[in-house]
């Protein structure tokens, strides 16, 4: 059989995708990544980045990479463990661990590995972990990859994990719950103080993801952690630098023998080339900012309140958000993709989320709010979601 032969079962896979509502096709943008984007040619104001704290188009950052790699090079050449651990990585990891007020940080090539890293090096075979149904892809695989016994509880149900604790007791090595803090698809928070405290009755580590809280949520932008003021009883925080920081990278914080730990068994880490110096660097950048200029997630938060509750006035389905994510849940697929398109067509840009990043039936549009966007867009968006309505 020839090579395209072999392959022909792909076409047909993507037509069913396709017929379903369900592809997916790269865009390209030209420009920074900003509160609007330009695409194919058009301008359009852009609710769909990360970029929280309107940072990943900062000149502070850009400056901050550039000296870097003038000193430093761009490329590290190698994983942290044989040559590629430079002074710029050490000097984030030491920032990183001042910031979040822990003995020590590491840091990983992307918030991805940070999560599989983090969990296949605490828990594997004889262990049990713990997980929400609506964790990120990253801890998903983490758990599989870990080779534990995993048992998923429904989003957020504090009463349902208890009872799982309490029918596994004694049966295992090593137990660890894992949660988002904020979760990406439905902008609610765990219930963390509930999450902290069925750990201390089981004697379960815990860790918990703040990839997209970190720098917006607590009053030092630590995240939800800071927020909930249970950060001493968490044992295992991860978190990226690539959506409010405005930059790349993951990272995990804690105690000193953690991240001793991780270094010798967190295979993501281990077999990975550390990332530029340049990134490095940015990344410090933006964590000085965080600590010097509050006002930026003060004023995401307020917006978001603001912008929620004038959708809720609207009608639509904001699932519970209580954050500066805010879906407009849809259902079909469908009907996600004609909003965003309709929305396109009027000048924004809003993603269409649609399954295996949600459930079936749950599909959504995801407004990402920036600190960059202004009152009048926001404003802009609200009246053309009340004529889509």
């Amino acid at each position: 059989m020839s090579e395209p032969e072999r392959l022909a079962w792909i076409d047909e896979e993507l037509r069913k995708l396709a017929e379903a509502d369900l592809d997916r096709h790269l865009q390209t943008h030209a420009g920074p990544q900003a509160a609007t984007l330009t695409i194919a040619g058009r301008t359009l104001v852009n609710f769909g980045s990360n970029d929280y704290l309107a940072l990943a188009n900062d000149a502070r950052l850009a400056a901050a990479a550039a000296v870097a790699a003038q000193q430093e090079g761009f490329g590290s050449g190698s994983s942290p463990l044989v040559v590629g651990h430079g002074a710029a990585h050490e000097r984030l990891e030491q920032s990183l661990a001042e910031f979040e007020g822990t003995e020590a940080a590491l840091l990983f090539s992307t918030g991805y590995a940070a999560n599989v890293g983090a969990v296949t090096s605490l828990v594997g075979r004889g262990d049990v972990v713990y997980s929400d149904e609506l964790n990120h892809a990253s801890i998903v695989d983490g758990c599989r990859l870990s080779r534990a016994e995993v048992r998923v509880y429904p989003h957020g149900d504090a009463a349902a994990l208890a009872g799982a604790l309490g029918g596994d007791s004694g049966k295992f090595r090593r137990r660890l719950i894992v949660s988002d803090g904020l979760f990406s698809m439905d902008g609610d928070v765990a219930p963390l103080a509930d999450l902290a405290a069925l750990a201390d009755r089981h004697d379960a580590m815990l860790a918990v993801d703040e990839a997209h809280a970190t720098g917006v949520f607590g009053a030092q932008g630590r995240g939800t952690c800071e927020a909930a003021g249970i950060e001493e009883r968490v044992d295992i925080r991860i978190g990226t630098l690539s959506k409010a920081l405005g930059s790349i990278g993951g990272f995990v914080v804690g105690r000193r023998s953690l991240v001793e730990w991780l270094v010798n068994r967190a295979r993501p880490y281990i077999f990975s080339t550390a990332l530029p110096a340049a990134t490095a660097a940015a990344s410090a950048a933006a964590l000085e900012i965080v600590g010097s200029e509050p006002q930026r997630r003060n004023d995401l938060l307020r917006r978001a309140a603001e912008l929620r509750a004038a959708l809720a006035a609207q009608g639509w389905d904001t699932a519970g958000s209580t954050s500066q994510i805010v879906p407009l849940v849809v259902g079909e697929a469908g009907r996600a993709m004609q909003l965003a398109a309709a929305l396109r067509d009027r000048g924004f840009l809003v993603p269409p989320i649609r399954p295996p990043s949600v459930p079936a039936g749950a599909c959504r549009l995801r407004l990402s709010l920036s600190y960059g966007h202004s009152p009048a867009a926001i404003d802009d968006l609200l009246r053309t979601l009340k004529d889509l309505r």
